[in-house]
């Protein structure tokens, strides 16, 4: 039986240098990708860092910045879409800023079947007194690039976003 293991054992260990390599050795686009992925991982940590140090979560934040981006009012499955959640994980991110006095829904005025979210004094108040130092937070890290090189960036993902 430790014969069978021991003739086993190189054959294992070949297929896995082989998925290493294939794993180690990315295509162009693959490498792009990734570390792109990687890239914003990161940027994303320094944001959720910053809300995390203030008692806040990053994610109730993005709902709050987008309503109040599209005129401080809009409907749950618009805004679902907009930050990537299925309609009913938006009710999971709502509730408790409902709870919390950020937000109010309210009845829609032509389609009583539907709701509408409005960002409150209080949601914006929270904004106002901290996207400042998210800001800051995230320009430190940004700061890596100068200023051209971020102007590329925007363009080159721009250019992704488009296709």
């Amino acid at each position: 039986m430790d014969h069978l293991q021991e003739e086993n054992l190189p054959l294992i260990d070949s297929k896995r240098d082989a998925l290493q390599e294939y794993l180690l050795h990315l295509p162009l686009p693959n490498a792009a990708f990734f570390t792109m992925v990687e890239a914003t991982a990161n940027l994303v940590a320094v944001s959720e860092k910053y809300w995390q140090s203030q008692g806040l979560n990053g994610a109730r934040i993005r709902v709050l910045v987008e309503i109040a981006k599209d005129g401080g009012t809009m409907l749950p499955s618009v805004l679902a879409e907009k930050i990537g959640v299925t309609k009913a994980n938006i009710s999971l991110l709502l509730t408790p800023l409902e709870r919390d006095g950020y937000i109010a829904r309210a009845e829609h005025a032509r389609d009583g079947r539907k709701t509408v979210i409005s960002i409150t004094d209080a949601g914006r108040t929270l904004l106002s007194g901290h996207l400042p130092g998210n800001r800051e937070a995230v320009a430190r890290q940004m700061g890596k690039l100068d200023e051209q090189e971020q102007h590329q960036l925007i363009v080159l993902l721009q250019k992704l976003n488009r296709s």
